[in-house]
Parts: C-alpha cells; sequence; structure tokens
C-alpha cells in the first residue's frame, strides 16, 4: 500500500548553504526507494488553525520503502543538513486502498464502539 512522507518545517529568514546542499543530494537519495516529491513547498492557503511553515510531501511505493529510505545511509549522511538549519516535524503514514469508503469505515466504527 502507498505511503507518504510528511513534513512540516518552519520558514527561517535565510536559507544555510547547508540546506541547499540537502536539496540538491534528496533526490539521488530517494530514487532507490522510488520515492518521489507530490508536494515540495507550494503555497498553503491555511483554513483551521495556523500553518508556520512549509509542506513537503513524498510519495513511496509502501510503508517499508519509506523507512528504509529513511533509515538509509545516504539520507542519514545528509539529514544533519536539514535538521541543523530547519525545525520541524516529520511522519510517515499510511495510504489508503483504491476505493476507499469513509462511510464504510464509520460503519465498521460504529459496530466497535456500540
Amino acid at each position: 500500500m502507498t505511503a507518504y512522507m510528511l513534513a512540516h518545517l518552519r520558514k527561517t529568514e535565510e536559507i544555510h548553504p547547508e540546506v541547499l546542499e540537502y536539496l540538491e543530494r534528496i533526490q539521488a537519495a530517494l530514487d532507490p526507494y522510488s520515492g518521489r516529491f507530490l508536494v515540495h513547498g507550494g503555497t498553503v492557503d491555511v483554513r483551521e488553525g495556523t500553518w508556520p511553515g512549509d509542506v513537503i510531501l513524498v510519495e513511496f511505493p509502501s510503508m517499508e520503502h519509506a523507512r528504509n529510505f529513511y533509515d538509509s545511509d545516504a539520507y542519514q549522511a545528509i539529514l544533519p543538513l536539514r535538521k541543523n538549519h530547519l525545525q520541524g516535524e516529520l511522519i510517515i503514514v499510511e495510504g489508503v486502498e483504491p476505493g476507499h469508503d469513509s462511510a464504510a469505515m464509520a460503519a465498521e466504527l460504529k459496530k466497535v464502539i456500540r
């Protein structure tokens, strides 16, 4: 099942040169795990709450691919280039099956909570 790596990174006054190096090297680290950017700092239209930063969304074929990417030597080697200069959160989350039906999900949850 498809998985996603979602990062919320806070904006900074200046972009540190190490962040630029990270950006130059990230795709080569993603490629062996079939990771591809779906969102990379695009415009954020906040409709509820606050969102002080950028969104990065990377798609992987599976949770295993996403975890293996994050734990890979190639990514761990460049991770400090970002983490030392940008604050934020990063999660890996499993996607839904094709044809996901939230109403059917609600019906199943109702059975459990009764």
